[in-house]
């Protein structure tokens, strides 16, 4: 019987293989890595086979983690990697019961999405930005995450052939590295070229070659995500007093601005590339909300504070 290190270095390799991103195997294999310390811990060896994992090991687990104080955030996705890693070898027949599948997990209670007013995203994208090329490509970031909703590391691999103009529409490589294609608005277009002419010109000035790269750092080369995220909370705090705002407030938003007024939730749905519908539905509970408060508000016979 192959050793449970050496089925955990299997599974990573599988999901190697079907194209997983090498952020998503790297956050898997620190999850199954915590197993392992835990298995150390509990059993005081430092190897063991897949059949001695039993029930009362994994709630064994789940109360390491909780004295470690591991959010229960936290807890659900290393449990969630023990369970993929479970029906890998499940599929694989290296195992007769799967017996993760009777673990009850403590339900957390799911926050809202931060998101930005209609107004407050007038007010962001009429900020006087600079005219140089900096400033005409923080424009260009803000136009295109509220435009399309996509995620930080989808806006981080595009390409500039990765915009079609004509169709105004733009390609997105999302999780999985499946690829969709989002519409773009033409004021979002708008800034993308008065960006793109810019940015011809200052490469020409300093002597760098065009490329592919669509959004440039201050040396020519493409910008890290660490930067987006330090130009999107740049002027995110602008317009609103939540410290905690980010790139993904600016996909909250375009996802709850389009069901606010009335996109169809299944549209929404693959404009944002959600695998499963039930992700998608939390943004519904956002405009119930939002409901609420204007009746709480408007209505004469409702509880005001």
């Amino acid at each position: 019987m192959e050793s449970l290190k050496k089925q955990f270095e299997l599974f990573l390799l599988e999901l190697e293989g079907k194209n997983f991103s090498a952020k998503t195997v790297l956050s898997y294999k620190g999850d199954l890595n915590d197993f392992s310390r835990f298995i150390k811990d509990e059993t005081g060896k430092a190897e063991i086979a897949v059949p001695e994992i039993d029930l009362k090991l994994l709630r064994s687990f789940l109360i390491w983690l909780k004295r470690r104080k591991i959010s229960h955030r936290s807890i659900q996705r290393k449990t969630s990697t023990l369970s993929s890693f479970f029906r890998y070898l499940e599929k694989k027949g290296k195992i007769k019961k799967n017996v993760i599948k009777s673990l009850t997990l403590p339900k957390i209670k799911v926050g809202l999405p931060r998101f930005l007013s209609e107004n407050q995203m007038e007010k962001l994208l009429q900020l006087p930005f600079e005219q140089s090329l900096f400033g005409l490509r923080d424009k260009a970031v803000l136009e295109v995450f509220y435009s399309t909703g996509m995620r930080l590391s989808e806006l981080c691999s595009l390409s500039l052939s990765d915009i079609d103009f004509k169709g105004e529409v733009i390609k997105v490589l999302g999780k999985g590295k499946k690829e969709r294609i989002v519409p773009i608005g033409r004021k979002a277009l708008a800034s993308f070229k008065e960006y793109l002419n810019k940015k011809k010109e200052w490469l020409a000035s300093q002597g760098i070659k065009e490329n592919e790269v669509l959004f440039v750092n201050r040396f020519g080369g493409k910008i890290s995500d660490r930067g987006i995220k330090r130009i999107v909370k740049k002027y995110l705090m602008q317009v609103s007093e939540d410290k905690k705002v980010s790139t993904h407030t600016l996909r909250h938003t375009f996802a709850t601005h389009l069901l606010d007024n009335k996109a169809d939730l299944m549209a929404v749905k693959e404009l944002l590339g959600h695998k499963d519908l039930s992700t998608t539905q939390i943004y519904t509970h956002v405009t119930v909300e939002h409901l609420k408060r204007i009746y709480q508000k408007a209505h004469p016979r409702a509880e005001k504070e």
